[in-house]
């Protein structure tokens, strides 16, 4: 997601612009392990163990919580667990 795209989501009064986004658009710095079209694997800044890497997508299209998982969103959380391993 690029600046201009997050800036268009803001205006559009689509979702809130998170952290995530901003890292992904890169205005904030991550340590990126993996990167592919879907997710972005990074360490996180604030680790809970030895290795702590965090997986999100680059696209979330409202996929905010497990829990507002839709139907359609089946292969990208697959993606993500699989990327996670």
């Amino acid at each position: 997601m690029s600046s201009d795209e997050l800036a268009k989501a803001q205006n559009a009064g689509a979702e809130e612009v998170t952290i995530f986004d901003k890292i992904i658009a890169g205005d904030i710095p991550c340590t990126e392990v993996y990167s592919d079209d879907k997710v972005l694997a990074f360490r996180d800044i604030s680790p809970q163990g030895p290795v702590h890497i965090v997986v999100i997508p680059k696209n979330r299209d409202g996929l905010t919580q497990l829990s507002k998982a839709r139907p359609d969103q089946k292969e990208l959380l697959g993606h993500l667990m699989y990327v996670g391993k």
